[in-house]
């Protein structure tokens, strides 16, 4: 991957595969969603809102594996001092906290009917909240060093520190009574009946090309910006060598 640390590989990469990502998500996820609205049937148990599953789930799955991939960028950045991997784990950072978000909403608005109650303080829900702070910390911190130009080695420590939590979100319903449902899938196993599970699954794929388009947009929208404010700091520098040579031709 490192010939792709250069800011010109990686445009010329991301220019075509943008797109491809965008429009093969983007066809994807309304398919699914359309799937899982009009065309599975309702749950033995509960009911229409079942239907939730199709957009709860990648979100959920988005919501942990942005931050994964943002602890991943953040370590290439620690390791092999690559700017682009800064550029990626702040590109990522937006999209995974509004994902995190989308899980939280849709899970609290299938928690009331399912559960009776829209927030239970249970170890899935509790630390899929911790996450969402996190993004923000990262968001804040990366921003910060971005427009004071200073290092970005404080929010790739923070980043890779806040992965653990990703872990103790996937066990959670494992290690600690909740009444959020145990893991549908594991290895090699599925708890969800096949009507369910492939529209669900082509859900998760959709979304995550959506995803990944959007974190190659924000990366190009950062790249920009940056070459932007180097060319007006040249620009402020070449526009101060005049002045400062003019006292000195006048003392001469």
């Amino acid at each position: 991957m490192h010939i792709y640390a250069n800011p010109k590989r990686f445009l010329s990469l991301a220019s075509w595969l943008m797109p491809l990502l965008f429009w093969s998500g983007l066809v994807l996820s309304l398919g699914a969603v359309a799937w899982g609205l009009f065309m599975v049937p309702p749950d033995r148990l509960m009911g229409e809102t079942v239907r939730i599953l199709f957009i709860h789930v990648p979100a959920a799955w988005l919501g942990m594996g942005g931050w994964a991939g943002l602890a991943i960028s953040s370590a290439a950045l620690l390791i092999w001092k690559h700017p682009l991997a800064g550029i990626a784990a702040r590109a990522i950072a937006v999209p995974g906290m509004v994902f995190c978000a989308i899980c939280l909403a849709t899970g609290s608005i299938w928690g009331r009917p399912t559960w009776g109650t829209w927030w239970e303080w249970d170890g899935r829900l509790t630390s899929m909240l911790v996450l969402l702070f996190l993004y923000g910390g990262y968001i804040a911190l990366s921003q910060a060093a971005a427009r004071e130009g200073g290092s970005m080695k404080i929010a790739a420590i923070f980043g890779m520190v806040g992965a653990i939590n990703v872990p103790i979100i996937n066990r959670s319903v494992v290690w600690w009574n909740s009444l959020h449902q145990p893991p549908s899938l594991t290895a090699g196993k599925s708890a969800i009946d096949p009507v369910f599970l492939w529209p669900l699954l082509v859900a998760v794929i959709g979304f995550s090309l959506l995803f990944g388009a959007i974190v190659l947009m924000r990366m190009r929208a950062l790249i920009a910006e940056q070459q932007v404010e180097a060319r007006l700091r040249r620009r402020a520098l070449d526009d101060e060598a005049p002045l400062a040579a003019a006292p000195a031709m006048e003392g001469a």
